[in-house]
């Protein structure tokens, strides 16, 4: 350590004084600071350093330093890189966790800081790179992976790029498109929409257009019709393929070995934290993950070499190269790291630590650098914590055996440490009819009968309030500002008054000294306000007293109230109130520190010393979201960083630790089994940080739901509680959120691949690309660019050859004895390189078909065209004329060679269709006609009556129909469109308008 100062780059002068992210590439092999505006934009042909600072409520910063290596950069610029993050390090005292990030493979933690993703992009500093805002736009494919962050990757645009199991999102230069696979992930398919919104905001001037088309299913006809189309026209797509990016590396248990020299070595017997020695390396093999360990009094030079042995053992093993390399500080190792060792003493903060604090300030003072940031040694304490609103009412219950009994409003804050209660608090907040806090307050002497039989009827009385309470264990002497803030005031007294606790005794042959209004007693205030209130029985002897607190003491129909020399106003002010609650009515006499009297000592026994030092704060630290699983037995976690209210997904359950509480969040979608088990994944969590983390075993523990979470758990997020109000699945809940639009999802994961291709949805999203080929009115939808395809026309040819294809597949399925039909793909991209619209042939004709051929090898069935055209008339908004169009793409580029008589024929058919649709089009309108005609006159009422919540509601009206029952003129004015135009709307437009003026 004491080469920092000759080791210091330029550029890392004054670095880690402010918390959130620092980012430098390597030019020349130099580190180069770059601006806040390229912040999240990498190069694949660079290597970059980023340094986290985050600072805990406590004054300490943590550091994490990431050099990312994109797949293009040099060897010697990667291995620049690892060295300049060891220097970086350095400066900032040994503390920072330093992580190697190869691209596509990054880290969860890495990834976090950069949400919703990081777009790698081509080039890099020494090949001259252009910005992407400096380039043409270009149409672009990715595949998007992740539950929580997204590993975004770019692949060929191609329909072979798609497959079934995974979210793609095309991004064109007026639309993006979201298509999700049949088979891909819900959780994936939400998070893939924040990237959209992330590009539409970035390189669209959020402006673009989103579509969202649904593999397998017709969502909306003509935003699928135009997003295969952008393909050269619908085709079956295949499986999806192995790669490399689909290798889950597996976390085994952690394998010691020692570096020295260079050389690896395995460390025998089991793992303890005593086996590391401050002046060696190690590392640490988990798999998929290799952590490399520095004693700290080792030197900066020696633990490059270690960090070179660490690549070295990667190969030599033949791991694959995605294997993550972490490499960490003695005193600073994170969780991950202490958990694959069978003890791990806990113990005050390392003198290495300390030392390296002092050595960072002196630094940083030696470079002009003030010191602000260093760790501080008080921790910061919010005056007031999040509180439930005031107002509600109080109810608390005794464990009385199997039963529990109710406890009058003048002795509610009276808790015995024999008994175990139960809390209900039923407030109000918001617009929200009622919200409920429900907890169970458990004695350090209670009886295990009396605390299982607590939680059985607590448990009882959330599921009769719907699952709606946020339930909460509380255990003696950790009770959170919520819990006591609830009481005016609280205090915790000897004994208990419950048969279990007084049967207990008795057997066990103890005396009772269970607190009584006539008895001895000394209460001892030593909270600062009504939400931070530590009252408490203590032995009623002299040397129980403190000079920072309040006292009572009760010595029969006696009460004197002592205060300490260092006690606050506050503290006399609450023990005021508390001599109300134990003796209402009863005078109080003074007794201030020094001013005794002599029945004051006579009742304690006699005058004694005291302690006038004040107790040790608790060291108030960041919150931590965890996921969880249970790997052959073990209960794991892993952490979701910089976490927000976006990572509350749904279908999960949650770990929040905020070190003074522990809370389990269950997503509404959780199966009710797992939701069961809320407290004990809570438990066993507790157990777990206790061990390695220090956390009190006796943390309170709460369940929280989704939709009924309280504030003092929204304060750890910057929480919108509107997003709480969308129902669905968490796909459903953010298209809903971000877009406005229904989503609908398809739950049926049993479908194979095979059944997913099948006609009926192949061939509806065939013709819907015909629908986009065909229909140049839908001009209230932005023409989006179509690579490769030569104008209207070839769209037309490609959509033609798709539906040629499906129709070709579907008759060979019936007619098994004939040869496959040509390769689809092939068709289409013989479509969109030529522009040519030849088309693939039927299979030859058969008796019952009739075909007319060219001299060109076009053929075309009249069955097609009649199908064609009878499945066009369903949509109002396409011309019959389109089968005048379809017959137009069949003609060659030489019409001339078209022989007169096919062209007689096929024009015959086009008629034959149109009236067929004609017929059909005055059927629909009647059957409109005749729906409207079913409301009738007299049956006409206000917009105000109409209304879903309306105050003289209409009554026998079609719920489902409200606006139907509205005037023309009213109708107008309303929906902001006439009837007609608002019925040829999809269904889910429709309901989505409705829902805005209050009619659905």
């Amino acid at each position: 350590m004491a080469s920092s100062t000759k080791i210091l780059d330029p550029a890392f002068q004054g670095v880690g004084q402010r918390v959130g992210t620092e980012i430098w590439r390597i030019e020349n092999f130099q580190p180069v600071p770059l601006p806040k505006s390229e912040h999240g934009k990498f190069y694949m042909g660079d290597t970059y350093i980023v340094l986290q600072t985050t600072s805990g409520k406590g004054g300490a910063y943590l550091y994490d330093i990431h050099f990312w290596i994109g797949k293009d950069t040099s060897q010697d610029e990667a291995g620049t890189a690892a060295i300049k993050t060891i220097e970086l390090d350095a400066v900032l005292g040994g503390r920072a966790v330093q992580h190697r990030e190869l691209q596509g493979h990054e880290s969860d933690k890495f990834l976090s800081y950069f949400k919703p993703c990081i777009i790698p992009l081509e080039g890099g500093v020494a090949s001259g790179f252009k910005k992407w805002e400096e380039e043409a736009f270009e149409i672009r494919l990715y595949v998007c992976r992740g539950k929580r962050v997204v590993r975004l990757k770019q692949v060929p645009f191609a329909r072979s790029s798609l497959n079934h199991d995974d979210v793609f999102i095309l991004d064109t230069e007026n639309k993006i498109y979201q298509f999700n696979g049949a088979n891909s992930n819900i959780q994936e398919r939400a998070k893939a929409l924040e990237v959209i919104q992330f590009l539409k905001d970035q390189y669209h001037e959020g402006k673009s257009e989103v579509a969202i088309v649904e593999d397998g299913k017709l969502q909306t006809e003509s935003d699928s019709g135009e997003f295969w189309v952008i393909f050269g026209g619908y085709a079956p797509i295949g499986k999806k393929a192995a790669s490399e990016d689909d290798i889950t590396l597996e976390t085994t248990p952690g394998k010691l070995y020692s570096i020295s020299d260079g050389q690896v070595t395995p460390v025998e017997g089991a793992l303890s934290k005593s086996i590391l020695e401050n002046n060696r390396f190690y590392l640490l093999d988990c798999g998929a993950e290799v952590v490399v360990w520095f004693g700290r009094v080792t030197q900066v030079e020696d633990r490059k070499a270690a960090s070179q042995a660490a690549e070295e053992f990667i190969v030599n093993q033949k791991k694959p190269k995605s294997t993550r390399i972490t490499r960490v500080m003695q005193g600073y190792e994170p969780h991950s790291f202490k958990s694959n060792f069978d003890s791990w003493p806990m113990g005050g903060t390392t003198p290495g630590a300390e030392d390296g604090r002092g050595k960072v300030a002196a630094l940083l003072k030696q470079q002009g650098v003030g010191a602000k940031g260093v760790p501080k040694g008080a921790p910061v304490i919010e005056d007031i914590p999040p509180l439930l609103e005031t107002g509600g009412k109080v109810e608390v219950w005794c464990i009385n055996g199997s039963a529990k009994t109710p406890i009058t409003k003048e002795d509610a804050g009276k808790f015995y440490s024999g008994d175990c209660y139960i809390v209900l608090y039923t407030y109000h907040s918001s617009d929200r009819k009622e919200d409920y806090y429900l907890s169970i307050w458990v004695g350090k002497d209670s009886i295990q009968d009396d605390q299982m039989m607590a939680t059985r009827l607590t448990n009882t009385m959330t599921n009769s309030l719907k699952g709606r309470p946020v339930q909460g264990r509380i255990i003696q002497g950790k009770e959170p500002p919520q819990f006591i803030a609830l009481f005016q005031p609280m205090v915790v007294l000897k004994g208990g008054i419950s048969s279990g606790y007084k049967k207990f005794i008795a057997d066990k042959g103890v005396p009772d000294d269970t607190y009584t209004a006539d008895g001895v007693a000394l209460i001892r205030i030593s909270g600062t306000s009504l939400h931070d209130n530590k009252t408490i029985q203590v032995d009623p002897v002299a040397t129980s007293l403190s000079s920072n607190d309040c006292f009572l003491l009760q010595t029969g129909s006696s009460l004197f109230t002592w205060h300490g020399n260092q006690s606050t106003i506050e503290q006399q002010q609450l023990a005021a109130k508390v001599a109300e609650l134990l003796k209402p009515g009863v005078a109080v006499k003074l007794a201030k520190e020094g001013t005794e009297n002599s029945s004051f000592w006579f009742a304690l026994g006699g005058k004694q010393s005291y302690t006038s030092k004040k107790g040790a704060q608790e060291i108030i630290r960041d919150a931590h979201l965890y996921t969880f699983s249970f790997n052959k037995g073990k209960f794991e976690v892993s952490e979701v960083y910089n976490f927000s209210q976006d990572d509350l997904l749904t279908e999960d359950i949650l770990i929040l630790d905020t070190h003074a509480e522990v809370f389990v969040w269950v997503g509404q979608s959780v199966d009710p089994k797992e939701k069961q088990k809320a407290f004990e994944i809570g438990q066993k969590y507790i157990e777990m940080a206790s061990a390695l983390e220090g956390l009190s075993p006796n943390v309170p523990l709460y369940k929280v739901t989704e939709g009924n979470e309280p504030c003092f758990f929204t304060t750890f997020f910057s929480w919108d509680p509107t997003k709480a109000t969308v129902h669905g699945n968490s796909f459903e809940k953010k298209v809903q959120w971000l877009f406005g639009i229904h989503a609908s999802e398809n739950h049926d994961k049993s479908k194979s691949n095979g059944s997913s291709q099948g006609g009926p949805t192949q061939r509806a999203s065939a013709l819907a690309a015909l629908s986009s080929a065909f229909n140049p009115s839908s001009a209230t939808k932005t023409a989006t660019a179509k690579p490769s395809l030569s104008g209207q026309g070839s769209q037309r040819a490609a959509a033609v050859a798709a539906l040629s294809n499906v129709l070709t597949a579907e008759k060979k399925k019936r007619s098994p004895d004939t040869s496959p039909p040509q390769s689809s793909r092939n068709s289409v991209s013989e479509v969109s390189t030529s522009g040519e619209e030849h088309l693939n042939p039927f299979s030859p004709a058969s008796d019952d078909v009739i075909c007319a051929r060219g001299k060109n090898g076009v053929k075309m069935s009249y069955l097609v065209l009649l199908l064609v055209a009878c499945f066009f008339t369903a949509y109002s908004d396409l011309k019959v004329n389109i089968l005048c169009l379809f017959a137009d793409e069949l003609k060659s580029e030489n019409a001339s060679e078209v022989e007169e008589s096919q062209e007689i024929e096929v024009k015959e058919s086009v008629e034959e269709a149109e009236s067929i649709s004609e017929t059909n089009g005055e059927d629909s309108g009647a059957s409109q006609e005749a729906q409207e005609n079913e409301i009738g006159e007299g049956s006409i009422f206000t917009y105000d009556q109409l209304k879903t919540k309306s105050t003289n509601p209409a009554s026998g009206i079609d719920l489902k129909r409200r606006e139907a029952y509205l005037s023309d003129e009213e109708f107008q004015s309303v929906m902001g469109m006439p009837k007609e135009a608002f019925y040829v709307q999809p269904r889910w437009k429709q309901d989505m308008q409705k829902k805005k003026v209050d009619l659905f």
